[in-house]
């Protein structure tokens, strides 16, 4: 049953995703944005937990979740050291996501030869 609970939200989150493109004209780069926000925003309200909690992989493999990561870490090292802490906490719980795609990012290029 997690399994089938952590597809179907994943899925809705997708579908939101579809929707915003098709119907609002927004870009990829607007929709991805927007759901970096959007986890952190859920996130300030302490819903995201809750919903990763009810659907695990669904809610974390997405994109908002890096807008949880990011606001989570923040928050969490602020109270740790400060206004210090907020720069601390975000690479903290978010780096090895942003080098695994800088990494792969690279490997791309150098293996598909962009053109720009």
């Amino acid at each position: 049953m997690e399994y089938l609970i952590a597809f179907v939200v994943g899925g809705l989150i997708c579908v939101i995703g579809q929707l915003l493109l098709d119907f609002a004209k927004l870009t990829p780069a607007h929709v991805m944005s927007s759901f970096v926000v959007a986890g952190a925003i859920l996130d300030g309200f302490g819903i995201y937990d809750k919903l990763i909690d009810f659907a695990g992989a669904g809610a974390t493999v997405p994109i908002t979740s890096f807008g949880h990561s990011l606001l989570h870490g923040a928050m969490h090292q602020s109270e740790k050291h400060g206004f210090i802490g907020i720069g601390m906490g975000i690479f903290e719980l978010t780096s090895a996501g942003i080098s695994a795609a800088i990494l792969f990012a690279f490997i791309a290029a150098l293996i598909f030869k962009p053109k720009g």
